[in-house]
């Protein structure tokens, strides 16, 4: 009886199933359509889902997908795919069997894959992994350039050989339009005291900075009063672990202290240093004679921190001190003697502070002071070294004391907003006041300028292939009384994988040298404007470009008939780069080029005639190789530059004229140097080999004129070749590990 009763139950619920499932079938939908992108290929892959359900499926390889819901009425389909915006469309779905949904999905723009525009720079550091260039490690590595950064920037294209004075001449540009920055702030006077017709180095070690941009043109509105370059550098957070070190060499000797809080948190450290060259002047015979030789005591602090929010406040802080003084022959009469004295005094300081505030905003403050005094005393001599005067002008007037003082302060405000994607604006701006004081003899002046300045850009990523940087800055000036107005454009265009191609367009302008206003403040601007166009092709180990460049320039300073603002000229070029890591096992090299065209009409040149800085083709070939046997890394550097023009110009009337001109030979120098790993005891070592132009090759950088134009003396260096030898060693931080690393 209960089987029986089972039985009918059974029943009944197959034929209630069986009366519902046409209802089924037929509250079935099909979704079909297909994914592409806004180039209109194909996505394959692509996950399509009705928002809220379980009902989705996947685009095959030609970029269709089909599946079947139950849902009914108003809903949202939604299209993902990696590398790209979500996409939601809304539909209806009532009776219709077959319901036809196509998508096409913006691309999703993120930091790894979008392009960076690189029109007129080169980066070194993490920050811009696909557009490194060169590393600290590179620095102290590159054969013949003494841990000097400019020495090193000068192996890339865009940069010239001049050695007879510092600074960085960059596409026709003279040394002082190009200018440093660190973290932000200017750099006042970033190479030691100068001497004439001697270079001197940069104050600034490689090590401390991560990252370093060298602009050969269209830099960022953040920064301006640089007509040609700047090279804007940007110093390290945190150190790994405490560190002390020391070096010591027949030049130098120093030590210093790193030390990091155990948390990580934060850091502080110091160094010292002493160099006094007599002991190798000794050795190696220089062209001047030295009656007090060259001395140098450099001191540094830094002070590093974290805050809560992941922000960092840097404080870092240098001082220098130098003194030296050398005789040479007097052009005008060989009898006599040019004796120069100089003693310097600098002091740098740098506070910086970086914060996120939140909601997509950044900060970035920073403040700077330094002071920079020199004193310099310039005698005529007779063979006794005694001194005289000739009751002739043009030899007397070298018989003179210089004292100057040049201040800097300054503070700087950036601000960061987070647009749509990772699209950037930036505005802020930063006040600079510039107190210069110089006493010439008994002729004293003072030059105390306020300078503001204000800037705004956008980073704009319109896609992965394509990006913007636009931007502007006004400046004033009171020293001058002027203003300014400089417009900024940079775009690039991915081509394909790791390649892109650049174009830059700006307006830069710079006060002319303080030279030039002490005697008078009646100038305006100098200004260039840039055009630059490049292309670039990155892998891993292997890096090529090429770039185009035109610069005009308006507002030269010329010194004759008057002083004033009415020079002009022009540059333009082509310059080549390649490094490779990968075509030769364990080597390194890169080679570059540079052609340059360009003309001046200005200080007292007669017409528009090529600088005497600037040579028309310069090249250089720098190969690194490490041999892990025997620990010791080999690096040569080969740098060439065709002859520069000289100019004996010898007034005349209301003008001056060419007396005599010509170009000088062409520039040879080849550097080698070498570092061998080891252990000293229980610090851990590396021993520093390297000499300059190891083929003693004639190098002239220029000549000299008498006041009659009738000696000529060629300009060359205080001695063909610099060597050095020197043992670095380090307890705590193994910077053996750098070296090998970096050549893997």
């Amino acid at each position: 009886m209960f089987a029986l009763s089972k039985q009918r139950a059974m029943k009944k619920w197959m034929v209630a199933l069986l009366s519902i499932v046409p209802f089924l079938v037929q509250a079935q939908v099909k979704l079909t359509g297909s994914v592409k992108d806004q180039k209109g290929r194909i996505l394959a892959g692509a996950n399509i889902v009705v928002k809220g359900s379980y009902d989705g499926g996947v685009s095959d390889s030609t970029g269709h997908f089909s599946f079947k819901t139950y849902e009914k009425g108003k809903q949202v389909v939604v299209a993902t795919n990696m590398g790209n915006k979500t996409m939601e469309q809304e539909i209806i779905i009532d009776t219709t069997p077959v319901i036809n949904i196509d998508f096409v999905l913006k691309e999703e723009i993120s930091e790894l894959k979008a392009v960076t525009v690189t029109a007129g720079s080169f980066e070194a550091g993490d920050k811009k992994k696909a557009a490194t260039v060169l590393s600290s490690l590179d620095v102290y590595t590159t054969g013949g350039a003494n841990a000097d950064i400019s020495a090193v920037v000068k192996t890339l294209p865009g940069a010239q050989q001049v050695g007879e004075q510092e600074g960085l001449f960059v596409r026709g540009g003279a040394g002082y339009e190009a200018k440093q920055f660190i973290d932000g702030t200017l750099v006042n006077n970033p190479f030691l005291a100068s001497v004439p017709d001697i270079a001197s180095r940069g104050r600034f070690a490689p090590a401390l900075f991560k990252g370093t941009i060298f602009s050969t043109g269209g830099y960022s509105a953040l920064y301006g009063q640089a007509l040609s370059s700047a090279l804007i550098m940007e110093s390290i957070d945190i150190p790994e672990r405490s560190e002390v070190s020391a070096s010591i060499s027949a030049l130098f000797w120093g030590a210093g202290l790193q030390k990091v809080a155990k948390n990580k948190k934060s850091s502080w450290g110091g160094n010292y240093g002493y160099t006094n060259l007599a002991a190798y002047f000794g050795i190696v015979k220089q062209k001047p004679e030295y009656f007090r030789m060259p001395q140098f005591h450099t001191a540094d602090l830094n002070f590093r921190a974290k805050t809560k929010t992941g922000g960092m406040i840097k404080y870092y802080s240098t001082f220098g001190a130098s003194d030296l003084g050398l005789r040479r022959s007097n052009i005008d009469d060989p009898a006599l003697k040019n004796a120069f004295g100089l003693h310097n005094t600098n002091w740098y300081h740098n506070l910086s502070w970086r914060d996120n505030l939140g909601n997509g905003w950044k900060m970035n403050l920073g403040l700077g002071y330094s002071i920079d005094v020199n004193k310099i005393d310039q005698q005529i001599q007779n063979q006794q070294n005694q001194k005289i005067t000739t009751g002739q002008p043009w030899i007397d007037n070298n018989n003179f004391n210089l004292n100057t003082r040049s201040d800097l302060s300054q503070f700087k405000a950036v601000f960061d907003k987070r647009l749509s994607g990772i699209s950037v604006i930036r505005f802020g701006g930063e006040y600079m006041y510039f107190y210069n004081r110089s006493t010439y003899n008994n002729f004293k002046a003072l030059l105390p300028d306020h300078f503001k300045a204000l800037f705004s850009e956008a980073d704009l990523y319109i896609t992965n292939d394509l990006a913007a940087k636009v931007g502007a800055r006004f400046e004033h000036s009171s020293l001058i009384n002027k203003a300014n107005i400089a417009p900024r454009l940079s775009l690039a265009y991915k081509t394909g994988k790791g390649a892109q191609m650049s174009i830059a367009y700006g307006e830069f302008y710079q006060k002319p040298e303080n030279t030039y206003l002490y005697n008078t403040t009646n100038f305006g601007y100098s200004k260039a404007t840039h055009y630059i166009a490049n292309y670039i092709k990155n892998t891993t180990l292997q890096t090529f470009r090429i770039e185009a460049f035109y610069k005009k320039y308006d507002g030269l300073v010329k010194t004759y008939p008057v002083l004033n603002n009415a020079g002009a000229g022009d540059a333009k070029g082509i310059e080549l780069f390649w490094r490779d890591k990968k075509t030769f096992s364990g080597l390194d090299y890169w080679i570059s080029y540079s052609y340059l065209d360009t003309k001046r009409d200005f200080l007292n040149y007669p017409k528009e005639l090529q600088p005497t800085f600037a040579a028309n083709h310069t090249a250089s070939f720098v190969m690194k190789r490490f041999i892990s046997k025997i620990n010791t890394g080999f690096n040569f550097t080969y740098s060439y530059a065709t002859g520069r023009p000289y100019y004996n110009l010898q007034q005349s009337g209301a003008q001056y004229v060419i007396a005599d001109q010509g170009k000088t030979i062409d520039y040879h120098n080849l550097g080698f140097s070498f570092n061998y790993l080891t252990s000293l005891g229980k610090a851990y070592a590396v021993i520093v080999g390297s000499v300059t132009n190891v083929l003693n090759s004639k190098q002239v950088f220029g000549y000299n004129y008498s006041y009659n134009g009738a000696r000529k003396e060629a300009i060359t260096p205080p001695a063909p070749q610099f060597f050095f030898l020197g043992v670095f060693l380090s307890w705590g931080v193994d910077r053996r590990q750098d070296a090998i690393n970096n050549n893997l």
